[in-house]
C-alpha cells in the first residue's frame, strides 16, 4: 500500500487535509510545434518544449471526519477556472485540471461517501525548453544542435 501524505500539495495557495497517495506519476511530455517525415525519412520537428504533467493523484476516502473538507477540495478541482498554481513536494508550476472522478460507497444518514478521488494536472508552460535553457547553454536536447 502506498504511503499517504497531507503536506505536500497545495492548490492556489490552499492545503486541504485529505491524505494524498505519494506514489504520483510525472510525465514529462514533448510538444512539437511541427513534426514531419522527409521523403529520404529523416525527422524535422521544431520542439516548443518539455512539459511535466502529474497524472493518477489520488486522494483518501471521505469519511465523517473529513466530510467537508473533502468536497472543498472537490469543488476546488471542479471549478470553471482555466488555470491553478500547484505546489508538489516544493514544485510550483501553473496548470489546468483534468479527468477528476471519484466514485460513491456509501449513502449513509442522507449522505453520499465518495472514494476514489483523482485527477490529472496538466502544465500551461513548458518545465524545460530551447529558449530558456539555450540562455544558460545547457541545452542538452536541443533539436536545432542535430540537423
Amino acid at each position: 500500500m502506498d504511503d499517504l501524505w497531507s503536506d505536500f500539495l497545495e492548490i492556489d495557495g490552499e492545503t486541504y487535509n485529505i491524505p494524498v497517495y505519494v506514489s504520483i506519476k510525472r510525465n514529462a511530455e514533448f510538444l512539437d510545434k511541427y513534426a514531419e517525415r522527409t521523403d529520404d525519412g529523416d525527422l524535422k520537428r521544431e520542439l516548443i518544449g518539455v512539459y511535466f504533467n502529474y497524472k493518477n493523484i489520488r486522494f483518501g476516502r471521505q469519511k465523517d471526519s473529513n466530510y467537508n473538507e473533502y468536497n472543498r477540495l472537490y469543488n476546488k478541482l471542479t471549478e470553471a477556472e482555466e488555470f491553478h498554481t500547484i505546489v508538489i513536494a516544493n514544485q510550483s508550476f501553473r496548470a489546468y485540471f483534468a479527468n477528476v472522478s471519484d466514485e460513491m460507497y456509501l449513502f449513509k444518514n442522507n449522505k453520499p461517501y465518495y472514494k476514489n478521488l483523482t485527477v490529472n494536472f496538466i502544465a500551461k508552460t513548458p518545465a524545460r525548453s530551447w529558449l530558456n535553457e539555450n540562455k544558460n547553454s545547457n541545452w542538452l536536447l536541443c533539436n536545432r544542435c542535430y540537423s
